[in-house]
């Protein structure tokens, strides 16, 4: 899953206006963000077997700190907790922990059964990665229910507004499309340092949340 995470963040914006659209990014991708980090570490190992699933090379062979649903409630608990108690708003925390462990959830749709419930426990995933049409469909409509709830709770300052909200969603289907279409990443190594890129969508979505007001 990837543009759907997305798209949980752009949506969020509308049950929580004053929560930035960087905040619901990082919180939306705390998951994939860690991941990486956690890989280059050696602290999580994956294994690129192409014709794991038909979508997907990658076997996650550990990843029970970024990836299972105990860990992602208790980063949801830990970030919100956080959040909510820097903006005195009990209810923004409680929005950014839900799309933390969001992320678990959007994931047990595409991924083959190897998402933990908790570390070392029972592995689950009802493997849409197998049925390409139905998985890119899925993606396709969650980015894009997202996005327009986004800009129905929120309005442009000014030109920047409009043209920086979307140059991401342009930018974040070109970069699903390449990952589709492309060869699969040469090693690991090379996998997780791509994937630290995903940081740069945090500031991206702060930017677009200074040119644009709620609604």
């Amino acid at each position: 899953m990837f543009l759907g995470h997305y798209g949980v963040a752009f949506g969020a914006k509308r049950a929580a206006p004053r929560v930035g659209l960087g905040v619901l990014i990082l919180a939306a991708q705390w998951a994939d963000l860690l991941w990486p980090i956690l890989l280059l570490m050696g602290v999580e190992r994956v294994a690129l077997t192409p014709g794991i699933t038909a979508m997907n090379p990658l076997d996650f062979v550990h990843y029970p700190i970024s990836h299972s649903l105990a860990a992602l409630i208790a980063w949801g608990a830990a970030l919100g907790v956080v959040y909510g108690a820097a903006t005195k708003s009990r209810a923004a925390g409680w929005v950014v922990g839900g799309v933390v462990v969001s992320h678990w959830l959007l994931d047990l749709f595409v991924h083959r059964p190897d998402l933990p419930i908790f570390p070392g426990g029972v592995r689950v995933g009802l493997g849409l990665w197998n049925i390409p049409a139905a998985t890119i469909a899925l993606e396709a409509i969650l980015l894009a229910l997202g996005v327009f709830l986004y800009a129905r709770a929120t309005a442009p300052r000014d030109r920047v507004g409009n043209l920086a909200l979307w140059a991401l969603v342009l930018f974040l289907l070109i970069v699903y499309v390449a990952s589709v279409v492309g060869p699969p990443p040469p090693n690991t190594a090379s996998l997780a340092t791509v994937g630290l890129a995903g940081w740069l969508f945090v500031p991206w979505g702060y930017w677009i949340d200074r040119h644009r007001r709620p609604a």
